[in-house]
């Protein structure tokens, strides 16, 4: 298993973070796997592939590079920065194209395990790679990037608070279930890969990603910078006008209030709530009440949110 050493002071220090480029990364591997996890993903899938599909039909490169990217076990580096706090897709994206050819064909053996097609033996690799992830965010995240942040923060919010439930393990526990778990005394595991553990220098950032897309993994920058990019929780990364009310609960207390009922199985706020459903503050706030009243849901203030 893939182990990261972290020091309370570490943990202490850590921060979830909004990604536009970890975000779009997600976008091209879903892309890649042309399987949507969820209706929502499927629809996004149907208006995105076949473009995505006829850019490489396009280019005999772009394609092998994709594959050999996203390898089988393993991320090709260059290809992948770990975002900084507040740093928007085209910072990011510039640390892709700024890699050196050689840099980019090693990690790319790296994550093949093996040599390099020979289509892939050129020096253009890095601003092949910065085209197409450009392509993904201009074309295929961006249009949908308010939507998607506000359900990001929505994530974090929850995240948060659980840590203030649960402490760190629970919410360390939760990111990637079944792959990232905290073992105690000072162990993180992140993945279930057989590689060396690593031991995080004091003063490193450890970050956090929240991506909608049903993936995840994890970066670094040298040693000063660590992430772990998760998908966010299921119930807000869906579409919710797909997913439907239970009849009976909509029945007994309106379809409207059942709706963000069953939207509060995870903790939000209200700002979070008209993100997601549509409705108007107005609106929400008046289910909220009800349901407030009537003792099915509760609130309690985390940080400057009140959930």
């Amino acid at each position: 298993m893939g182990l990261w050493q972290i020091d309370t002071d570490i943990l202490a220090r850590s921060r979830f973070v909004l990604s536009p480029f970890a975000e779009t990364f997600a976008s091209l591997k879903l892309l890649y796997a042309a399987t949507g996890a969820h209706p929502g993903e499927a629809a996004w899938l149907r208006a995105h592939l076949p473009g995505y599909r006829a850019r490489l039909a396009a280019d005999p490169v772009t394609g092998p590079l994709v594959r050999a990217a996203l390898g089988t076990n393993w991320i090709a580096d260059f290809c992948c920065p770990t975002s900084c706090v507040g740093e928007r897709f085209e910072q990011t994206v510039a640390r892709v194209r700024a890699a050196a050819p050689e840099t980019a064909r090693a990690d790319l053996r790296v994550s093949l395990g093996g040599p390099l097609p020979a289509v892939l033996d050129r020096d253009d690799l890095p601003e092949r790679a910065t085209a197409l992830l450009t392509w993904v965010w201009e074309e295929t995240v961006r249009p949908y990037w308010e939507r998607r942040r506000r359900v990001l923060e929505a994530d974090v919010v929850a995240r948060t608070a659980r840590v203030s439930q649960g402490g760190w393990a629970a919410v360390l526990d939760s990111l990637r279930p079944g792959t990232t778990r905290w073992l105690g005394e000072s162990r993180f595991q992140v993945n279930l890969n057989a590689y060396p553990p690593r031991q995080i220098a004091a003063g490193a950032d450890l970050l956090f990603m929240p991506v909608t897309p049903r993936t995840g993994w994890v970066s670094w920058e040298g040693r000063e910078r660590y992430a772990v990019v998760y998908a966010c929780l299921g119930v807000l990364a869906e579409d919710h006008e797909r997913r439907p009310v239970p009849t009976g609960l909509a029945a007994l207390v309106g379809t409207a209030r059942a709706g963000l009922l069953t939207l509060l199985g995870t903790p939000m706020n209200t700002t979070q709530l008209v993100a997601v459903t549509g409705q108007a503050l107005g609106s929400v706030g008046r289910h909220l009440r009800v349901l407030l009243d009537a003792g099915l849901v509760e609130r309690w203030r985390a940080g400057r949110s009140v959930l």
